[in-house]
């Protein structure tokens, strides 16, 4: 059974986004956060737009089969919704995902 969350994407609520547990171990496998925020730790628009071209490399570079990498583009990164507040959203929801993995 593929479990799915739903992430807001904006301030008032009435726009979201799902997210797969497979979306959630691309995420993982590729270390997509990693690095991904500056050291003031804030989340802003060029924060959105690094991720996408660090996918777009990753996609680029692969040798072979990147559905992952693709899925994760159409479902999340690139859905119309994705916006600042949805990434916070997005990397809450990783990080609260990751801590419940076993080890």
């Amino acid at each position: 059974m593929n479990t799915m969350y739903t992430i807001l994407s904006n301030a008032s609520g009435t726009r979201s986004i799902r997210i797969s547990e497979e979306n959630l171990q691309t995420i993982g496998k590729y270390a997509l956060f990693d690095q991904l925020i500056d050291s003031n730790g804030i989340i802003d628009e060029s924060v959105l737009e690094k991720l996408k071209l660090n996918i777009r490399s990753l996609i680029a570079g692969a040798e072979g089969n990147c559905k992952d990498l693709l899925d994760l583009c159409i479902d999340v990164v690139y859905h119309d919704n994705m916006k600042v507040f949805g990434l916070k959203n997005l990397i809450a929801l990783y990080t609260d995902w990751k801590g419940r993995q076993p080890t």
